[in-house]
C-alpha cells in the first residue's frame, strides 16, 4: 500500500474507480503474488500508473508507466489496488516476451497461469485455453532453433496418439511432460501405455519434463543431437 501512496499521491474523492481513486496500483509479479499465483519474494515493488506522467524513479519500486492501463483493469484485494489476474497475467506474459521490467522466468509464468486457473480466477481467453502446455512447447523448439537442430513436426498424430513433436525420418518422438499434465497414478500409466505401442510402431519416445527444458537446455541438445544422429535407433530414452 504504501508503494501504490508513493507512486499516485493523494487519493481522489468518492464515487470514482479504484484506480482513479488510487491513481496507481500493485501490478505485473508483485500483483501475482497478491493473487496467489506466485510466492513473494524479496525485491522492489511493482506498481502501474497512468503512463502520460509521474514521478521520478524511486527506491524499492518498479514503477510500470501505462496508456492502456483502465478502471476495468483493477481491483481491491485486502484494501490494496492490484490488477486483475487477467491484466497481471498479460502483464507478465508482454514483460517477459520483450525483456521488459516486472519480466518473470518462463516457468514462472506457466506456474501463474497453471494457479490461475486451480484457484478459478478469470484470466484471458488465450490463457485460459491452459497456454501453459502451448508455452512449454515453444520453449523446446527454441532450444532446437538455437542448437542448429532440424524443425520437428507438431503436434502429430500416430495411430490413436497425439504426440508432440516428431523427427518422421529418425522416427523419434519428443513428449514435452508438465505437471499439470502429468500429474497422478492415472496420468502416469497412460504415458507409460503410450510410450509401449509407440516403441511397438517403431518409434523412440524422449519424454523431457518441464524443468529439463526450462534449466538444462544444453544437455537436451545434446542429448537429441546424439539420438538424431544415429539413426535407425529405437528404445526407450529418458533424460534422468
Amino acid at each position: 500500500m504504501a508503494a501504490v501512496l508513493a507512486v499516485g499521491g493523494c487519493p481522489g474523492g468518492e464515487g470514482q474507480s479504484v484506480l482513479a481513486y488510487w491513481q496507481a496500483t500493485v501490478s505485473h509479479r508483485s500483483a501475482a503474488s497478491l493473487w496467489g499465483l506466485l510466492p513473494a519474494r524479496d525485491g522492489p515493488i511493482d506498481v502501474a500508473a497512468d503512463g502520460r506522467g509521474g514521478k521520478a524513479k524511486r527506491f524499492g519500486l518498479c514503477i510500470h508507466r501505462s496508456r492502456s492501463l483502465t478502471a476495468a483493469d483493477v481491483r481491491l484485494r485486502q484494501g490494496i489496488p492490484l490488477t486483475t489476474p487477467a491484466r497481471t497475467i498479460s502483464d507478465l506474459r508482454t514483460a517477459t516476451a520483450l525483456g521488459r521490467s516486472g519480466s518473470v522466468s518462463r516457468r514462472e509464468l506457466r506456474r501463474a497461469i497453471r494457479q490461475a486457473n486451480v484457484l478459478g480466477l478469470p484470466i484471458d481467453e488465450e490463457s485460459a485455453k491452459d497456454r501453459t502446455r502451448g508455452d512449454l512447447e515453444r520453449d523446446f523448439l527454441r532450444v532446437c532453433r538455437r542448437n542448429g537442430l532440424p524443425s520437428p513436426e507438431v503436434n502429430v498424430r500416430i495411430g490413436p496418439h497425439l504426440v508432440d513433436f516428431l523427427w518422421r525420418q529418425q522416427r523419434l518422438v519428443v513428449e514435452t511432460d508438465s505437471y499439470l499434465h502429468h500429474r497422478g497414478k492415472a496420468a502416469f500409466q497412460e504415458d507409460r501405455g503410450r510410450d509401449l505401442d509407440l516403441r511397438r510402431r517403431g518409434y523412440e519416445v524422449l519424454r523431457l519434463s518441464e524443468r529439463q527444458i526450462d534449466e538444462e537446455p544444453d544437455r537436451v541438445a545434446e542429448t537429441l543431437t546424439a539420438i538424431l544422429q544415429a539413426e535407425g535407433t529405437v528404445s526407450r530414452t529418458t533424460v534422468g
